[in-house]
């Protein structure tokens, strides 16, 4: 990259101070950055016609010379041209902007116009674009060619910085385009028919035909995904490089043994992962895994089977829950499994016992192989290991990126598993955890039955309630959940203190549960654990039931005005169900007309138990900045590629991103200088963002 890419944007003709501040303020604050400004959408304009061969609804470009012109009152005051080729007449209007136009042209005057052609009382164009033939050398500009159309603000367009404006300054510094610096390898640009960077900007800001601009397009898109690949990729190898860990270096009897009393056969799914979590582990380096699994996929057991590989070379391991009742459920799922086993497992949590911590925090302060499940409270800074191997983190999307850290910090050579049940797309998966090593369970145990999902609405409430009262007539439980209202929580808890009132009245012999966003942690927790000892037989709820927390009776889940749940919110909620061998529904029950977006939503999950498959269409219907329900810091930004659109040339750049790196992992040969260069000032464009996640 050239001196002159930095350059300040008030030294080029046509910008100044006041529009480069204005450019500045959207975050345009270089040549470098103007060039990479895109346009956001692109029309066909370059059909140039005589006005008596026009039709109307025709995208074209007519030249001829201006007539008439005036201003004139309708219900706003417009500015109107007409023009005549000698072929005919065309009348151009503004309906906006009139007093700036009528000082803009001239009678007498030729003009070329772009635009969509009307039919009132004769041939009209609204708002065209124009290129003024007599005062510009007769060099079309914004008129008979393909035009760019870019992003715009009200700050811009009350600054009549317009695509107008634009066009016109990407034709003054046609020559800064020479100034880049061509940094991808020939054989990339040759394998996938990408345009070299100089034409490909050139292209994109001065497009000449649609066709021409395929190859411009694709290759920026690749390069916002190869250089973020490059980034990721780099930064695992260095990690396997150049931090020590643990070798996990015995076999693992208790694992073994483990896996011959179980009373079923692990999943092919689970087979695969464990192999990847144990090659993981008998490295020097620590492991660093993302393990996906769908709801009930059996992440919880593959969890525990890692801590025994680090229990087995004498380590101790550490499970994190995002609440008490998932840690207590992991605990006694964990000592029934090792009940026979001389393995010590241990809970800590905020209502830990003063004295039972205390032996804990002793007995962790010295060699002996454990197994902790914990809460937030194990980041205290009073919990010490002394021989820590193995942290693992469930849910990880609960717990904030400086919480990890500093779990991380009690030892930091230890390995790194961290798990989620909401399915994330493939593509995804890449940009945000591409510097991760992946494991994914995508097959259920055997046994399990498909939940049934049903789409009822608000008309079929008798026959909801008839087969609710069946079911709980056969000693099943059932969920029942309203949304959360988030512009008011008094709204939220009395639609469903209304529901809680409905269903006693409608069922009296049976014990009904209230759960609302008001109860403290404690009695949230009780009301869940009555739950889960069957001593609550319908539960009302107000907010999301606890990821995670298992209540295998739990066979009929009713979900209250689902249109208005996101379609991730709507799986986990029905993953709640279907835990034991029964047959299980789901019962989605909509309120009045639907939204297509929300249509989807319901049609989608009645199709598909597949989280996977829910994930990729919520991806689209919801964009990737929104995926994890709110867009989160640390999400890459790219200038043009998308990743919904665009997946498959992410596997590309990332297949290419490897290959270099294989054969240069520090970008250090020197054909690779200059691409190293790109990814340094790529990384730092990013810097801020990386910081904040």
């Amino acid at each position: 990259m050239t001196e002159n890419l930095n350059s300040e944007l008030q030294f080029i003709k046509g910008i100044g101070p006041k529009r480069a501040q204005i450019l500045k303020n959207a975050g345009i604050k270089t040549l470098q950055d103007l060039l990479y400004f895109f346009p956001r959408k692109y029309i066909d304009r370059s059909q140039i016609l005589t006005i008596d061969q026009l039709l109307p609804d025709q995208e074209v470009t007519v030249l001829g010379e201006i007539k008439h012109q005036g201003l004139r009152y309708a219900r706003t005051r417009q500015f109107y041209m007409v023009l005549s080729d000698g072929h005919g007449y065309l009348e151009a209007i503004w309906f906006q902007g009139a007093d700036y136009f009528k000082d803009r042209f001239k009678v007498g005057e030729w003009v070329a116009l772009s635009g969509k052609v009307t039919f009132f009382r004769g041939f009209q164009m609204a708002h065209p674009d124009y290129d003024r033939l007599g005062e510009e050398g007769e060099e079309l500009v914004n008129t008979g060619k393909v035009l760019a159309f870019y992003p715009s603000t009200e700050l811009f367009r009350k600054n009549h910085l317009t695509s107008y404006f634009f066009r016109r300054i990407f034709q003054q510094i046609r020559d800064s385009f020479e100034t880049q610096t061509e940094f991808y390898p020939q054989s990339i640009l040759k394998k996938h028919k990408l345009a070299p960077l100089t034409e490909a900007l050139y292209t994109l800001h001065n497009p000449q035909t649609m066709a021409g601009l395929d190859p411009a397009r694709n290759r920026i898109i690749h390069e916002d995904f190869f250089l973020q690949q490059l980034i990721l990729l780099r930064t695992r190898h260095l990690h396997h490089q150049n931090q020590q860990g643990i070798a996990f270096e015995k076999p693992g009897f208790t694992l073994s043994r483990l896996y011959n009393d179980l009373p079923f056969q692990l999943t092919e799914a689970q087979k695969r992962v464990m192999r990847e979590i144990r090659a993981d582990m008998k490295k020097p380096s620590p492991m660093n895994r993302l393990l996906q699994g769908d709801v009930g996929s059996g992440k919880t057991l593959v969890a525990l089977m890692a801590l025994l590989i680090a229990v087995d070379n004498g380590y101790q391991g550490v499970i994190m829950a995002p609440t008490e009742i998932l840690a207590e459920q992991h605990f006694y799922n964990f000592q029934r499994l090792l009940q026979d086993y001389d393995i010590p497992v241990s809970l800590l949590t905020g209502s830990t016992k003063a004295q039972t911590r205390e032996f804990l925090m002793a007995d962790l302060s010295r060699e002996n192989p454990h197994i902790v499940v914990g809460t937030h409270a194990v980041f205290e800074n009073a919990v010490h290991f002394k021989n820590l191997g193995l942290v693992v983190i469930d849910e990880q999307h609960r717990f904030g990126v400086s919480q990890r850290t500093r779990l991380m910090g009690k030892n930091a050579q230890a390995d790194l598993l961290v798990m989620t049940a909401t399915p994330i797309p493939r593509t995804l998966a890449l940009t945000v955890y591409g510097s991760l090593d992946t494991s994914i369970i995508d097959e259920m145990p055997p046994g399990r039955q498909p939940i049934v999902t049903a789409w009822r609405n608000e008309t079929q409430e008798p026959s909801i309630n008839k087969f609710i009262g069946e079911r709980l007539a056969q000693g099943e439980q059932v969920f029942v959940v309203f949304p959360l209202v988030e512009e008011s929580e008094k709204i939220d808890l009395q639609s469903a203190a209304e529901g809680f009132e409905r269903f006693s009245r409608l069922f009296p012999q049976f014990r009904i549960g209230l759960l609302h966003g008001r109860l403290s942690g404690f009695e949230k927790d009780e009301v869940m654990r009555k739950f889960a000892a069957g001593e609550i037989n319908l539960l009302v709820a107000t907010t999301v039931i606890e990821v995670g927390v298992d209540v295998p009776n739990a066979t009929v889940m009713l979900i209250e005005h689902a249109e208005r749940f996101g379609l991730s919110q709507l799986h986990q909620l029905r993953g709640r169900i279907g835990r034991g061998k029964k047959k299980s529904w789901c019962i989605l029950k909509t309120v009045g007309e639907l939204t297509d977006i929300a249509r989807r939503r319901i049609e989608i999950m009645t199709e598909t138990n597949d989280g996977f498959k829910i994930a990729e269409v919520d991806l689209e219907l919801r964009g990737w900045g929104d995926f994890f329900g709110t867009r989160q810091s640390g999400l890459p930004e790219f200038r043009m590629a998308n990743i919904i659109r665009d997946r498959a040339w992410l596997e590309k750049a990332r297949q290419d991103a490897g290959e270099i790196l294989a054969g240069d992992p520090g970008l250090e040969k020197e054909e690779h200088q200059a691409l190293k260069n790109a990814v340094n000032l790529f990384a730092r464009r990013h810097l801020r963002q990386k910081r904040l996640s």
